[in-house]
């Protein structure tokens, strides 16, 4: 697929998202994992800009495009940008706005996507519960219909965007336990009765994350997505973008830590000469640009099914879950093993990047420290390594 087919010059998208993150993002992220927390004005510079628009309908403010040219897009984003925290802060909607696009009412798509898209309000989705993890079918967070509102009740915890979401899109029990009996509900994030309580992490340390309380929240009962009981069928759906947009991002973050060792390996001298010149260094390097290139063709392969089974569309995933036919299980296995293998290159390049970096790649500042940090976000969330092995077997049949 060429840049006629995809209506889209990638090169010129790359280097406008280079310029973004250099002069937007680089010079102060060490600034906002201090507090924690990304300025709302990047939010509204990345609307203006149309990155948080990509893959979205143009009537809801969007611009449409495959996902050959979304998943460049976040390749570019983490290669340049080196930093997981700005990019879960800033694309938190990516997970939360699907189901709503693709259930919920044409009011509740105008009240609420919109205002996303450029970047004047934030959008997070929830569905991990504190004794729950990656068993959705158990989840216990309540929600009962009483007149024109649904009362919630429950916790949720380990949500990206959770300290200022203005949406929230929450999976909830309406009814049977077990899968039948979720449903998912947009909650507003001032909604009296929710409480918030941030949580320290290892990495992504600008992207605010919370434990969310559900005390008697009264939420009308429009902002159901969709019907009661159909819930677990869209997350399923929606796992399956997020779990691609993952993998493209881990290449890029593989990707930065080789540029930055490359350079640090031209520029240092040792042993009389630059490091680079060393065989023990190259190979290294080798061995880096081995796993990106190989998580690179992968990448594309699965991107271009992707679009030839879900088209243009970033909301016919959620088809997955209502017709098991609609996309070949094999589709789904390699998702689930580009996910592990794509975060596996980016483990192995942030090791080798702080190994070649030496004392510099242990000292905040480096992407590569940074980038060490947030690896096992990205082989958790979304999906833990275990889980997608056990769903590829699953889908291929074993």
């Amino acid at each position: 697929m060429n840049d006629d087919d995809l209506g889209f010059d990638l090169a010129t998208l790359a280097n406008s998202v280079r310029r973004f993150m250099n002069d937007r993002v680089v010079p102060h992220v060490a600034q906002w994992e201090a507090v924690g927390e990304v300025p709302r004005e990047l939010y509204r510079e990345a609307g203006q800009l149309g990155i948080l628009g990509m893959g979205y309908p143009e009537e809801l403010g969007g611009v449409p495009a495959p996902y050959a040219v979304r998943n460049a897009l976040s390749v570019a984003m983490a290669r340049w940008g080196a930093s997981g925290g700005v990019l879960a802060s800033l694309f938190s909607h990516n997970i939360a706005l699907p189901p709503i696009l693709r259930h919920g009412s044409e009011a509740l798509q105008k009240e609420i996507v919109p205002g996303v898209l450029r970047g004047e309000k934030i959008a997070a989705l929830a569905i991990t519960e504190p004794d729950g993890g990656s068993d959705v079918a158990a989840l216990r967070t309540r929600a009962r219909r009483d007149g024109d509102d649904y009362v919630v009740s429950g916790e949720k915890v380990f949500i990206t965007s959770g300290m200022r979401a203005d949406w929230i899109t929450v999976a909830v029990r309406t009814g049977e336990p077990g899968t039948k009996g979720i449903s998912m509900l947009v909650v507003p994030g001032d909604s009296q009765g929710l409480s918030r309580t941030r949580l320290d992490k290892m990495g992504w340390l600008c992207s605010d994350t919370a434990q969310l309380r559900f005390d008697e929240v009264r939420v009308p009962a429009r902002y159901l997505v969709g019907e009661e009981g159909a819930g677990f069928r869209m997350i399923m759906g929606n796992f399956n973008g997020e779990r691609l947009a993952m993998s493209a991002l881990a290449l890029g973050f593989a990707q930065a830590c080789h540029d930055e060792a490359l350079a640090w390996a031209r520029d240092r001298h040792a042993f009389g000469g630059p490091l680079v010149e060393k065989q023990v260094i190259r190979h290294k390097l080798v061995d880096m640009q081995m796993r990106i290139s190989s998580t690179e063709a992968w990448l594309h392969q699965v991107t271009e099914t992707a679009d030839q089974n879900w088209g243009q569309n970033p909301i016919s995933l959620e088809k997955l879950g209502s017709d098991p036919n609609f996309v070949d299980p094999n589709l789904v296995a390699q998702i689930c093993m580009l996910k592990n293998h794509a975060t596996q290159a980016m483990q192995f390049c942030a090791d080798q990047a702080v190994q070649i970096l030496g004392g510099m790649g242990y000292m905040r500042g480096t992407r590569s420290e940074r980038i060490y940090r947030e690896v096992k976000v990205m082989m958790i969330g979304g999906g833990a390594e275990e889980i997608m092995k056990d769903l590829a077997a699953r889908q291929l049949g074993l």
